[in-house]
């Protein structure tokens, strides 16, 4: 296939009069086991002069650490290890609720009866009773908050009617969003054989409820809930240390150790860390904590392109319009280390035989990022507007064009 490249800089002075830097590293406080000493810079990992100290060692089975605009994963171990979830499930479980709001086959207000099964769910509770009506609402913050088991089994059953079904929406959803090492066969964590996820399909599920359910979110950040005159504390320690953070979950089983799912935003960047398997509630706390604060430390986030913005305008044979803009669905955010933003240079490479119909979203090439002279990371780009075949004699006058440009390729 042949390709057109043409390569353009980022140049500093158009990024920094639109987007300021995200994060000035002496505002954020010190990673653990992270310091700027002899040791950390012997130890580091880099490309070309760009250096970053190694992530600290956490004590744990597995994690994870997130850009959660660009997707750039800054640190992982064993991300891919399948582990059980403990009640990192009841993510996936509001998740599947909040879907059911937007749908609209579920509100806020809907009176859901408490079953006997819900009631008698052992484990950490909401402390619903048999046959009471609960709003729907106040069950969702027991199952966030305050993470009852006997809340996530009432909305299950309230939602499909009985909670292996309920798992089965559950299930759906994971390979919708790309959960490739994930199955739940349950609402609430309890362990089985065939109840199980992983840190970086964790950190997929909480990049994807945060993004389409902002309005939903705003409860993982409230630090207590009261229902029947029992008050209970979320169980995310973090939200007390760290003003940054604002989510999402915690888990404990025998099996699964201590877990967390966490997210804080420092500025306009925002980092996700999944700790699984961790010793003891403290551990897991002060393990996401390092992560977190090695994240912002040493790398920042910047947006580098609108939704829609033309990047390009490629040629498109026998079309009803000569060209086509390219670019990206979404906004583009590219995550690197702290003061190397000027370092990173792009090349769009595009396909020179475009052939109409174009669709809108279609493919059409990629681009791809260097780091300080260094390959760093390639993402697609697509049209931007759906070009028709054009008439008759526009297909005609191309197809010439075509021939003559092919036997004049031929000649040189």
């Amino acid at each position: 296939m042949k390709h057109i490249t043409s390569t353009f800089i980022l140049l500093c002075s158009f990024f920094m009069g639109s987007f300021q830097p995200l994060l000035a590293v002496e505002a954020v406080p010190a990673a653990k086991d992270v310091t700027a000493t002899a040791e950390a810079v012997n130890a580091v990992k880099g490309t070309g002069k760009i250096v970053i100290p190694n992530p600290p060692q956490i004590a744990g089975t597995s994690f994870i650490l997130e850009d959660f605009n660009s997707g750039k994963v800054l640190a992982e171990k064993d991300a891919d290890l399948k582990v059980e979830p403990a009640s990192l499930t009841k993510v996936m479980t509001v998740y599947v609720i909040f879907n059911e709001l937007n749908k609209g086959s579920l509100k806020m207000d809907e009176l859901v009866t408490i079953s006997d099964k819900a009631w008698r769910t052992e484990g950490s509770r909401m402390f619903v009773k048999v046959n009471e009506r609960v709003k729907v609402e106040d069950l969702l913050q027991g199952v966030i908050i305050q993470s009852g088991n006997d809340a996530s089994v009432a909305l299950a059953e309230h939602v499909a009617g009985d909670e292996a079904t309920f798992a089965t929406l559950m299930n759906q959803h994971a390979a919708r969003i790309g959960m490739k090492d994930s199955h739940f066969t349950n609402s609430m964590g309890l362990p089985g054989p065939d109840h199980y996820s992983t840190a970086r399909d964790l950190a997929k599920l909480a990049r994807t409820l945060i993004k389409e359910f902002p309005q939903y979110y705003r409860w993982d950040s409230q630090k207590e809930f009261t229902y029947n005159k029992i008050t209970q504390p979320n169980r995310n320690l973090l939200l007390w240390r760290d003003p940054s953070v604002d989510g999402i979950k915690t888990g404990h089983t025998e099996a699964a150790g201590y877990c967390m799912l966490a997210s804080a935003k420092r500025n306009d960047m925002r980092l996700i860390s999944v700790v699984m398997g961790t010793a003891s509630a403290n551990a897991r706390s002060d393990e996401s904590e390092s992560l977190l604060n090695y994240g912002f430390r040493f790398y920042e986030t910047h947006r580098l392109y609108t939704a829609g913005q033309a990047l390009s305008e490629s040629r498109v044979w026998k079309g009803d319009s000569k060209t086509v803009p390219i670019g990206f669905r979404e906004d583009f955010y590219v995550t690197v280390p702290v003061r190397h933003f000027n370092d990173l240079k792009a090349t769009i490479n595009v396909d020179n035989k475009i052939m109409a119909p174009v669709a809108a979203g279609a493919a059409m090439g990629k681009v791809s990022f260097d780091l300080g002279g260094d390959p760093y990371f390639e993402a697609p780009i697509v049209a931007l507007k759906a070009v028709p075949v054009g008439g008759f004699f526009k297909r005609i006058f191309d197809e010439g064009l075509m021939l003559v440009n092919g036997q004049i390729g031929k000649w040189l």
